[in-house]
């Protein structure tokens, strides 16, 4: 439970954070909540659970809980009342599943951040910023910057790609702040119900089961800890209160947000063993459409304009979540 102790004297300022019941916006709100934001959360509830709020002593603090779709300009509308900047995080976020079903996932991303964007425009909400994705920028040589031509490999990264570019169109055009965060591999705490690598490994180890990797291993990935996300968001909010015009310049900007280190999965799979001090098999299966072969960032255009520095070792975030998980919370 958060205590009155823990959250910093109020800031004034309003936030929507919509997907605020997943497993980003769970962390993003406690984080926010301690430093003295006031929180609305739209969440369609399709994979975040608010009970994720009562295990992380929210649910007193959370000012109004929205559950309703971003493609519903409605209730956008409604959510969007009052508050002084949106973090946009709500999406369909699997790769796999953009392949089989592209509108669907075009709808809800492309389309919803447009909703998003045009309500903000309406509404007159100054800040919005956009939960973007690596898989954005697609099959590169790595490292990964924001001057690589982008050529995403699924219609997923088509989504984020076409998410930046309406954020960028709706400053340029609107003069609204906004900026695009392209989110390396996250991880952390609350990601019970992600399918994502890390998340998958960990309930496949304490269900005894061999770790499936897809194709050779070899593959490589950023991955980020949950906190350095919020860290940087926290930034651009910051940003956005001040009025220093040298900061104006990462308005309509995308940057990449990541640990800047390049990890295979078999070197992560050896590291989580050595966190869980147990001997796991693997088993290995043909490698899946639409996933890049190797990925890590150069995060240097965040750290001069942001002041963004990722603070979390992926040793020390492991083992945080290993106990995490094994505590049973959330689950």
């Amino acid at each position: 439970m958060i205590t009155t102790s823990q959250v910093n004297n109020n800031t004034g300022r309003t936030v929507l954070i919509t997907g605020g019941c997943g497993f980003i916006g769970t962390n993003l709100t406690k984080f926010l909540i301690t430093r003295g934001y006031k929180i609305k959360i739209l969440d369609n509830l399709s994979t975040g659970k608010i009970e994720n709020f009562t295990s992380a002593g929210l649910q007193a603090y959370v000012n109004d809980v929205l559950i309703g779709d971003i493609r519903d300009r409605d209730i956008l509308k409604k959510a969007a009342e009052g508050v002084d900047a949106v973090i946009h995080l709500a999406a369909h976020t699997r790769v796999l599943e953009s392949l089989t079903n592209p509108l669907q996932n075009w709808d809800s991303n492309a389309q919803g951040t447009a909703n998003v964007l045009e309500t903000c425009r309406i509404m007159n909400v100054k800040t919005i910023i956009f939960a973007s994705s690596n898989v954005a920028v697609g099959q590169q040589n790595p490292p990964v910057d924001e001057n690589k031509i982008p050529k995403p490999i699924s219609p997923y990264g088509a989504s984020k790609l076409a998410g930046e570019a309406l954020s960028a169109a709706y400053h340029f055009s609107y003069d609204l702040n906004t900026v695009s965060l392209r989110f390396a591999n996250c991880y952390g705490p609350y990601s019970q119900h992600k399918t994502s690598v890390i998340a998958h490994f960990i309930k496949q180890m304490l269900q005894g089961e061999p770790l499936t990797i897809y194709g050779d291993g070899k593959q490589t990935r950023d991955f980020i800890h949950v906190d350095d996300i919020c860290k940087s968001i926290l930034l651009c909010l910051k940003m956005a209160d001040s009025n220093l015009s040298k900061q104006r310049s990462i308005w309509g900007e995308t940057f990449q947000i990541a640990s800047g280190k390049e990890i295979s999965i078999e070197t992560l799979v050896k590291m989580l063993m050595d966190v869980a001090q147990k001997d796991i098999k693997t088993k290995y299966q043909p490698k899946r459409p639409g996933e890049i072969d190797r990925n890590y960032s150069n995060i240097s255009k965040a750290t001069v304009l942001l002041g963004f520095k990722p603070e979390t070792d992926l040793k020390t975030g492991l083992t945080a979540l290993w106990n995490w998980f094994c505590k049973g919370v959330s689950q």
